[in-house]
């Protein structure tokens, strides 16, 4: 563990509820939604400077995944990244055809590739996550997802865990109830709503930076960033109040604090 949590912190007598981000926290779709991107955003590039003669450099699936694009709803992932390269496009409908004419064509470009991914099975839990879930069911917390992604549901379908998780707040929850995505901490909010649980007795749990700022901003009681791609000092800086490097270090049975 990065940063040790005080005897009892998460004790069921101070907390009741986990909320899990999906991508790099419970599964490993992290590095297939990276993939997904830089092909996309790769071959926007390309084809934007074939149309303006202004050369780009490559999405750079480390740097500008993490800054621009990690733990966001996809159409601000595009929005951000393309601005930070002083890109403009405009706005159209969520479902517009995939393509590059629009915020949601390249959105939906992604979308498109991640779902033949899925229906070819290419997704797992990571076992040290799916331990401590176990054992947080065990001791008495509830907990739910809270994910950016609208593939949230059949992700968890996929890796077998869906039934461990009591309420799903995700993507599509966000767009249907008009929820402001991740570093906001609505989505947060609601997923504690739907549990009936006080944010400040509930713990997030995150491996972007948009998602520890989205739990700090929301008062949740506390923040815990798992390392995976992230540096563990952004994350603290982010919000995080304990840095682990896999959630097999949360559990009692390898000296966490529950």
């Amino acid at each position: 563990m990065t940063e040790s949590a005080p005897a009892g912190q998460l004790s069921t007598a101070r907390f009741d509820a986990v909320l899990f981000d999906l991508d790099g926290v419970l599964t490993s779709t992290a590095a297939l939604h990276t993939a997904c991107w830089k092909r996309v955003f790769d071959e926007f590039l390309a084809h934007w400077a074939q149309r303006t003669a202004t050369a780009q450099p490559p999405f750079d699936p480390v740097e500008d995944y993490l800054r621009f694009v990690d733990g966001k709803p996809r159409a601000a992932g595009v929005r951000d990244f393309l601005a930070s390269r002083g890109i403009a496009l405009p706005e159209q409908e969520y479902d517009a055809a995939p393509g590059d004419g629009s915020i949601q064509a390249v959105a939906n470009s992604k979308q498109a590739l991640v779902s033949r991914e899925l229906e070819e099975g290419n997704v797992e839990a990571f076992p040290g996550s799916v331990a401590w879930v176990h054992e947080l069911l065990d001791g008495g917390l509830r907990t739910a997802v809270v994910s950016s992604s609208e593939n949230c549901r059949a992700v968890l379908e996929a890796a077998g865990i869906a039934d461990l998780f009591e309420t799903v707040v995700d993507g599509t929850v966000a767009r249907e109830q008009g929820l402001p995505g991740k570093p906001a901490p609505d989505t947060f909010l609601e997923a504690a709503r739907r549990l009936e649980v006080d944010p400040q007795r509930s713990i997030v749990v995150e491996d972007a930076l948009a998602g520890v700022a989205a739990g700090r901003a929301g008062g949740f009681g506390l923040v815990v960033g798992v390392a995976r791609t992230a540096d563990p000092e952004d994350l603290h800086e982010h919000g995080a109040d304990i840095v682990v490097a896999d959630l097999e270090e949360m559990m009692t049975s390898n000296g966490g604090p529950l």
